[in-house]
């Protein structure tokens, strides 16, 4: 059987790589199609794959501007042949799974959400006060048809695997497609506590610095409480970011895993304000003991379980799951609650146990998420034999 697995961009690890190399290690035989690929941006099990880009790989200044190509990718990812192969797996962000399979070919989609820069993001992403007029006036006219072109491409997908019942949600209301949840791995043997690291005084963020993020609500709070926050990161807001941080607020660049997982080992607690489809470094934080402030939206109503005073019914957490918390929750995306929150997690950090943090982290290791996947592709390729 040949296969073929698809992923939107090679520019940079993330939630979405971490998936894609585990589909790498299954599949060790299988060919990579990308729209475009940074060398030496991902991990090597990545970088040794035999990688085919699309046209905009030789397009000016892609390494740095890619996301400006947005209206061409389509078109960019229509582009790869895929000619000859029997199983195509697009892990898809924005566009792969728009990718042509060939005929009689098996598509499965790993979908992290659909397209968000046309969807549920639209507004943060090219919100006039945000972004530059011409790219905000030019996404008035071009966004209808890269919904259009999203739902209608939908359809090229024979299975679709959510990364959690919020996309699975998100799936059935734009694509009006069944999916299957599957949540993306931690790596909780990487990831794990190191008993001669005592907690810090630092509260830590690890993010890109995209508009969603929201990164600036933990640097607004953070100035305004003087408490210490460590923020790893970098992205099209670093200017911005870097310049409104106080003195306690310290810029690190994006960093190693194994630095990383350092700043892990020594926080106080993880701060998450941004609404993703999963968000897989609050996982990550638990996995290494750490409880997690996080906004109230997204994934993380599925990763994180919040203690009895910040949980909410509308979180659709069971009340019993509240006497081993791993985190706090905040419910509306401003400086203030995030601030009343912090004041309530330091109220009550005797309430969190770092091994239960992490049992609880634990359950969504890497090796039960490539196990799934694995019986999952196995059951469908049984339907079509």
């Amino acid at each position: 059987m040949k296969i073929a697995i698809v992923h939107d961009w090679l520019t940079g690890m993330r939630g979405g790589e971490k998936c894609l190399e585990v589909f790498c290690r299954l599949f060790p035989e299988a060919d990579l199609f990308t729209l475009l690929h940074i060398p030496g941006s991902v991990s090597p099990i990545i970088e040794n794959r035999r990688i085919h880009t699309s046209f905009l790989q030789s397009f000016p200044l892609i390494e740095k501007k890619y996301r400006y190509y947005l209206p061409l990718m389509p078109w960019a990812i229509e582009s790869l042949d895929l000619k000859g192969y029997d199983l195509i797996l697009s892990s898809s962000h924005c566009v792969a799974k728009g990718i042509r399979p060939p005929p009689g070919a098996l598509h499965i989609s790993y979908c992290h959400t659909p397209m968000r820069y046309v969807w549920d993001q639209y507004d943060q992403y090219f919100n006039r006060q945000e972004s530059d007029k011409l790219v905000s006036k030019a996404m008035q006219i071009l966004a209808p048809r890269l919904r259009r072109w999203d739902v209608r491409s939908s359809r090229r997908v024979d299975w679709f695997i959510a990364n959690s019942k919020h996309v699975q949600k998100r799936i059935q209301k734009h694509y009006n497609r069944p999916s299957e949840v599957i949540y993306p791995p931690v790596d909780a043997g990487f990831y794990s506590p190191h008993k001669e690291d005592p907690d810090g005084p630092e509260y830590l963020v690890v993010s890109a610095f995209a508009p969603y993020k929201r990164v600036d609500l933990a640097v607004e709070a953070f100035n305004e409480l003087g408490y210490p926050l460590t923020v790893v990161g970098q992205g099209q807001m670093e200017d911005q970011l870097r310049a409104s941080g106080g003195p306690g607020i310290r810029f690190t660049g994006w960093q190693s895993d194994e630095e990383i997982r350092s700043h892990y080992s020594r926080c106080r607690a993880f701060i998450f304000c941004g609404e993703e489809d999963f968000g897989i470094t609050p996982l990550e934080a638990q996995a290494m003991g750490k409880p997690v402030i996080a906004y109230a939206r997204g994934g993380v109503l599925e990763t994180v379980v919040p203690d009895r005073e910040s949980w909410r019914p509308e979180t659709e957490i069971p009340e019993e799951k509240t006497r081993q918390p791993t985190g706090v929750f905040f419910y509306e995306q401003t400086p203030s609650a995030l601030i009343q929150a912090i004041k309530h997690f330091e109220s009550i950090r005797d309430q969190f146990d770092p091994s239960a943090i992490r049992k609880h982290a634990v359950s969504f290791n890497v090796d039960i998420f490539s196990d799934r996947i694995q019986q999952y592709i196995e059951d469908q390729l049984k339907g079509v034999s």
